[in-house]
């Protein structure tokens, strides 16, 4: 879906074009661009859920809002929701932060760290439009439970996490408006995610190849509880030469278009779950999509803003303030293979955001390449590492 739209305030913005990319195809749908395992990258660590995607986690639903306006507007806003927008909204998720490098914000996370608990929608978008999405989470929080009297309150500590899209977008220019988060939220859906450039993906850049948004899942077997973990990332992180796929340093033999001078950029990572973990169990897995952040080459360099939030969809009565609850949780023991679906599935969900990245020209003329997917396969294809191509589902949204 598109519209045309202007900037608020002063002269129109010309021809911005907002994309609302919506998440639900149908079973008809043209397969989008290719994902990872289209190309024959093989990935360890567990088998994907349905979409291969953090929607695989029953309840989570995901959005985004694309703009894009000539040369110099390449950003937006993705949002994750992690109860999607039936009415348990509202309703807490335990949650964790986890910062490997802190070169970078991401609003709420204090409170989150001392209750233990993700509430309301969790946005993503570049690093000047923190301040607008967040007020914008407050707004729509407002509006759809305004508050039932006096002394009453609405929940007012969103989160919303960015990286950098100077590169590709003219980030001061503050072209994310609150509009564009309710938009976001509008546009959530279950099922296939669009990745690559969009939302707040849509200017972002990976090991100086186009990054952006990835996803990827994985299911646990039966006897280890039937589990499934789901991660998003928003990759902008990295330098060419640190690229790892499929364990080959790839980076090495990939040097053209090179556009950073020093390791730069950020990475946020979301990891859902529908195991029953608590808040301290949460943050043991969120540590572990550092991980998988380390097998596609990063160092988390100290530019970096690297941070991590998991949270659980089990316990579903946790907004319940007037009696002692009853809670579910899984024992430490029986973490191990939740551990390495994280990594499995952040692992994963990078490659898919590099190899979903087309070539793209932005702000002052800049251009930055896609991911040359013949050039990988044959990196892989030398080394007998290259698998057979499987798609695992059509996507809709790409650009």
């Amino acid at each position: 879906m598109e519209m045309v739209v202007s900037a608020s305030g002063g002269s129109p913005m010309p021809r911005l074009v907002l994309v609302l990319c919506l998440l639900a195809a149908p079973a008809s749908a043209q397969p989008g661009p290719a994902r990872a395992r289209d190309l024959g990258i093989p990935f360890p660590f567990g088998v994907p859920g349905r979409w291969n995607a953090i929607t695989d986690v029953a309840g989570v639903e995901v959005g985004h809002v694309t703009l894009v306006a000539g040369e110099a507007v390449r950003t937006g806003v993705t949002v994750v929701l992690p109860r999607g927008r039936s009415e348990a909204a509202r309703t807490p998720c335990f949650g964790a932060v986890v910062s490997l490098n802190g070169n970078g914000e991401m609003t709420g996370a204090h409170w989150v760290r001392e209750s233990g608990l993700v509430e309301g929608p969790i946005a993503l978008t570049n690093t000047n439009a923190v301040g607008v999405v967040r007020d914008a989470i407050i707004d729509y929080a407002a509006r759809r439970w305004p508050p039932a009297g006096t002394g009453s309150t609405v929940w007012s500590l969103p989160v919303v996490a960015e990286t950098w899209d100077g590169t590709l977008n003219d980030i001061y220019g503050r072209h994310v408006k609150a509009e564009h988060l309710f938009a976001a939220i509008e546009a959530a859906r279950p099922g296939p995610v669009a990745e690559g450039g969009v939302g707040g993906g849509t200017g972002m850049v990976c090991h100086e190849y186009k990054g952006g948004i990835g996803t990827a899942s994985r299911v646990l077997p039966e006897g280890d509880g039937a589990y499934t973990v789901g991660v998003l990332v928003q990759a902008n992180h990295g330098r060419r030469e640190q690229l790892r796929i499929a364990g080959l340093p790839v980076g090495r033999e990939l040097r053209g278009g090179l556009v950073r001078e020093e390791e730069a950029g950020s990475i946020i990572i979301v990891v859902a779950t529908d195991a029953p973990l608590l808040p301290h169990q949460l943050e043991r897995l969120g540590r572990r999509a550092a991980l998988g952040l380390a097998r596609t080459g990063s160092v988390a360099g100290n530019g970096s803003g690297d941070l991590f939030l998991a949270f659980s969809t089990a316990n579903p009565a946790l907004d319940e303030s007037r009696r002692t609850l009853t809670l579910t949780m899984l024992p430490n023991d029986r973490m191990n293979p939740l551990f390495e679906a994280t990594v499995g599935a952040t692992e994963e969900a990078v490659v898919n955001a590099l190899v979903a990245g087309r070539t793209t020209r932005g702000f002052r003329g800049r251009t930055v390449h896609g991911l040359p997917h013949e050039r990988v396969r044959e990196i892989l294809e030398r080394h007998g590492l290259l698998a057979g191509r499987v798609s695992k589902r059509p996507v809709a949204g790409h650009r």
